[in-house]
């Protein structure tokens, strides 16, 4: 028989102890169990031995000012440290600096516990990949993937322990800034690219020191904030939020996520960093996440500005009691948790239980063992901007881009042809960059003025910034005027800079800004082959652009890589294969428009506009461009649609077969998506729902059978009386390159009892 821990063993509150040799194999686990005896039992006898103020110590996170994400109150950070009042600090980089204090933790404090070190590296650390809304636009799950594992081995080198990321919210309206965050509009997709976001930076072996613990992130609708307005208040029927919004974060969870964050918005009345509902209801109960909480930047504090706690400590009582395991730099946690508990609001085996979690976290990390196992100073310097990285970086940002128009094929351009580039964008490190850089140097990035004089030569480049970004002067026109009359093509990079994308930069206005325009349409007037490569964090309105110019390429803001990578994909070195994961509109009135939309009872007829019927009488309802869409040098067709059976049993699976055939001129890859539309439920049910996608490679001429299966759990949503499963009856599946493909089949779901 089994010799059990001499320790106590708590069931509820509080951490499941065991010796450090054996384990009951009947022990429940622990709320913090890390799935190790000899680990769960350095955690328990850490617990055993810590004072109530040192368990509220491993739940408070401060940060460095060495280089801070936000605005940090000061405080004397080593005495916290000492004092065993801090487990864990942001923005602290550089594997000796987190040494340094690392050695404060193990060496001065009581009981000699290491910090965990966190810091946002949202789309690289210091090899900088095009924005995370970009790389969706790649649509390629193995390039992004490669993209994290290249992050969190360079992060970790740089003694970095955890990232705030993935960011996993659903946004389907560009005003909001942090669109560029994330995935886009689409649930499946966004689901499919968390999960291999994680897979890159958690990886599958956590004995290896170059995996950093990935944070979903912003628990949860942070992307429907009304009128795109960052941090505000967001209402959703609970169908929509577990429909639309919940299952990237579920797929989180089943990946085995090891951290996530509440989000600053209110939802539906409740603050999400107070949300008992979805902290401890949907995360904790339902999904059985057993990893930490930790709250957005301030967020504890905020929920005073919110209105639902009257001081600190009532802030305080709203979040841990909802289920936020640590603060993020509201200092509030310390003292007021310790009162609380004093008071009898809240227990401190509750404490413990939070306490457990972070310290399991640590645990798994190795840092129980070897609190320096991430802090080697000649290990940083041989991992950072390897030229492999690099290479990957430059490979991703082609993957992203997105060609939208490509009128009397102008792309690719030939390479002895010279261009002018122009415009505010063309030759900035910074903004090429985008936002939340990480450790990203201006000084190795590539601008698109080098990249396209590396690839064509110097002598074939004829450069003029034209304008500013969102400045009105116009005293550059001349120069670019001028440097337009001397080149064959002009190719102007628009757009947005990097500090008009990201956290707090909505934006009522979707045009390109500034005198942008008006150098468009002076370019335009000089009746040369004209390109305009945008960058962007998000979905544009370009019905003013589309008319001036002969191709449009997005761009994003691709990355320290950006200026080689677009010269390659400009001048036909890769033909561009990225799809939009978010739908670009006509204008901004038509916000938010989405691909999954319901059907009105009184839907616009096809190229009508009829009165008293669903639609606008100064625009169409369809968008500028759709999602899905993009362009390549080459055309592929669609053909013979086929299914295994016209009726799919309850047990059973349908197969999807189509021919994809490369018809033009280029080898190319394009991303074959298939949609599924449910005709009749006991609730509405979108218009097209994505359910499948393969990027495929096809050599010019070639064809392949594309193949896709689903099954009867792939048609479930949550059904009129709010359980989830799905409903017999007719369905049809769409096949193309778009959500607006037209090739299609039909099939039934049968009954339970067929």
């Amino acid at each position: 028989m089994l010799k059990t821990a001499t320790l106590s063993f708590i069931l509820v509150g509080c951490a499941t102890v065991l010796s450090a040799q054996t384990k009951s194999d009947s022990a429940p686990a622990a709320p913090w169990s890390t799935g190790d005896a000899r680990l769960d039992a350095k955690v328990a006898d850490l617990l055993s031995q810590m004072t109530l103020e040192e368990k509220v110590g491993q739940l408070v996170q401060h940060s460095s000012d060495d280089h801070p994400t936000g605005p940090a109150t000061k405080s004397n950070i080593l005495a916290e440290i000492r004092a065993g009042r801090c487990g864990s600090m942001l923005n602290v980089t550089g594997a000796a600096y987190s040494k340094t204090l690392q050695e404060v933790a193990v060496n001065e404090s009581r009981l000699h516990i290491p910090l965990l070190f966190g810091y946002d590296v949202i789309h690289g650390y210091k090899t900088i990949f095009p924005i995370n809304l970009g790389q969706a636009a790649s649509w390629d799950l193995k390039a992004i993937e490669n993209s994290e594992r290249i992050a969190a081995t360079e992060a970790a080198a740089a003694g970095i322990h955890w990232t705030f990321s993935p960011m996993v919210d659903v946004a389907r309206d560009p005003r909001w800034g942090r669109m560029s965050e994330g995935s886009g509009e689409d649930t499946f997709l966004g689901t499919k690219i968390a999960v291999a976001r994680i897979h890159g930076f958690q990886g599958d072996d956590p004995k290896r020191d170059d995996w950093v613990l990935a944070c979903a992130k912003h628990f949860a609708a942070y992307g429907a904030a009304q009128a795109g307005r960052d941090y505000f208040t967001t209402e959703l029927s609970e169908r929509t939020l577990r429909e639309v919004y919940l299952p990237p974060f579920k797929a989180a969870v089943d990946a085995g996520v090891a951290t996530f964050m509440a989000a600053f918005n209110d939802l539906n009345g409740t603050p999400a960093s107070g949300n008992t509902f979805l902290l401890n209801t949907i995360l904790r109960r339902e999904w059985g996440f057993k990893g930490f909480v930790v709250s957005d930047w301030g967020s504890i504090n905020e929920l005073q500005m919110h209105g639902i706690a009257s001081s600190p400590r009532d802030a305080v009582r709203h979040a841990f009691r909802a289920g936020v395991d640590m603060d993020m730099e509201s200092k509030m946690y310390y003292p007021e948790l310790v009162t609380l508990v004093h008071a009898g609001d809240i227990t401190e085996d509750q404490v413990a239980v939070s306490a457990g979690r972070i310290l399991a976290a640590k645990a798994k990390l190795g840092l129980l063992d070897d609190p320096y196992r991430y802090n080697h100073p000649e290990r940083e310097k041989a991992e950072e901007m390897k030229p492999e990285n690099l290479l990957a970086a430059r490979d991703l940002a082609r993957r992203s881009c997105v060609l939208l128009q490509n009128v009397n094929h102008t792309l690719p351009i030939k390479k002895t042809q010279t261009v002018a580039l122009i415009g505010p964008l063309a030759d900035s490190r910074i903004d090429i960059l985008g936002s939340w850089r990480a450790r990203g140097e201006t000084s190795d990035a590539v601008t698109f003025k080098e990249g396209f004089e590396q690839v064509l030569g110097a002598k074939n480049v004829f450069y003029a910034k034209g304008c500013g970004i969102t400045e009105p002067s116009v005293e550059g026109f001349a120069d670019a005027r001028s440097a337009a009359r001397k080149a064959d093509v002009i190719v102007a990079v628009l757009g947005e800079g990097w500090e008009m994308t990201g956290e707090g930069h909505s934006r009522t206005s979707l045009d390109p800004p500034g005198q942008q325009l008006a150098l468009l349409t002076e370019l335009h007037e000089l009746g040369k082959p004209l390109v305009v490569v945008l960058t962007c964090g998000r979905a544009l309105t370009l019905e003013k652009v589309l008319p001036l110019a002969d191709s449009v390429l997005v761009a994003w803001l691709p990355g320290t890589m950006g200026g080689p990578a677009i010269a390659d994909v400009v001048t036909g070195a890769y033909n561009p294969s990225g799809k939009l994961p978010v739908t670009f509109p006509r204008n901004v009135g038509q916000l938010p428009i989405f691909y999954n939309h319901k059907s009105s009872g009184r839907p616009q007829p096809p190229g009508e506009r009829v009165q008293y019927r669903s639609n606008y009488i100064d625009s169409p309802n369809s968008p500028l461009f759709p999602f899905g869409y993009g362009l390549s040098y080459t055309q592929f067709t669609y053909k013979n649609l086929r299914l295994s059976t016209k009726r799919l049993k309850q047990d059973g699976s349908l197969d999807v077969r189509v021919t994809l055939k490369n018809t033009g001129s280029y080898d190319g890859e394009e991303v074959v998506q298939l949609y599924v539309r449910d005709l009749i439920g006991s609730v509405t049910r979108p218009v097209r729902e994505l359910k499948g996608f393969q990027k495929v490679f096809l050599k010019k001429g070639e064809s392949r059978d594309i193949d896709f299966t689903l099954s009867p759990q792939d048609l479930a949503f949550y059904r009129a009386d709010m359980t989830f499963g799905p409903e017999p009856g007719d369905f049809q599946v769409f096949v193309g390159g778009d959500s607006d493909a037209t090739l299609h089949a039909s099939f039934a779901l049968a009954g339970s009892d067929e």
